[in-house]
């Protein structure tokens, strides 16, 4: 990790960065160039928990091939690998749809596109434009996404079956990162705004009593 692609503005909010940068070692992508690093942060080692209301208030920086995401690994990924640990993932705003937001769960059996929902601002209006709050509130029973305080989905666990198992039983940690490029949100292009910035305010973990 550099420092220089995860800092703080001087206001008190961390900011993660994306750039046009290229180091050694970088010389193969799968997709795309191989010219773009970028800023990410993780408790793992540090915090986790299971259960409980997780919030960050965020402004998702503009731009097509940007994929800024606050989520959540499950802790025991040393013991089963992904998607065996689960995920959850409380924000997904990609730049190729920026007035979407997306809250997910991935886990066996519904690895790659997940089991989720989205809520679109109204009219032309983009989540870049201003911080909001984007959240996730987890019981034993069901996890549930928000944003700015509105319920947009929920997953139960009456929903799962064998063929797709509840994986959330168990302590997850927290990350945040600011992707470029890929599937979902094509290639970075000349017209892709670089250095692009994820601004933090805040990150809150509450615990159910």
């Amino acid at each position: 990790m550099r420092t220089a692609l995860a800092a703080l503005d001087g206001k008190g909010r961390l900011v993660l960065t994306a750039r046009r940068d290229q180091l050694p070692g970088m010389a193969d992508c799968r997709y795309g160039t191989c010219d773009i690093t970028s800023g990410r942060l993780t408790t793992k080692g540090k915090f986790a928990q299971a259960y409980g209301k997780f919030e960050a208030r965020i402004r998702v920086p503009e731009g097509k091939a940007t994929l800024p995401a606050f989520w959540m690994m499950g802790d025991n990924d040393e013991e089963k690998s992904w998607p065996g640990n689960g995920e959850i993932d409380a924000m997904e705003v990609a730049g190729t749809e920026p007035g979407t937001v997306y809250g997910t769960v991935h886990g066996p059996g519904y690895a790659d596109e997940g089991i989720g929902g989205s809520h679109e601002l109204p009219e032309d209006a983009r989540y870049s434009e201003d911080f909001h709050t984007y959240g996730v509130e987890w019981t034993k029973d069901r996890v549930t996404w928000t944003v700015d305080g509105t319920v947009y989905h929920r997953d139960l666990r009456a929903r799962h079956d064998e063929k797709h198992p509840w994986v959330f039983d168990h302590p997850f940690y927290l990350l945040l990162n600011l992707a470029v490029g890929g599937v979902w949100t094509g290639s970075v292009t000349s017209s892709t705004p670089l250095p692009a910035r994820m601004t933090v305010d805040w990150v809150r973990v509450y615990e159910r009593s």
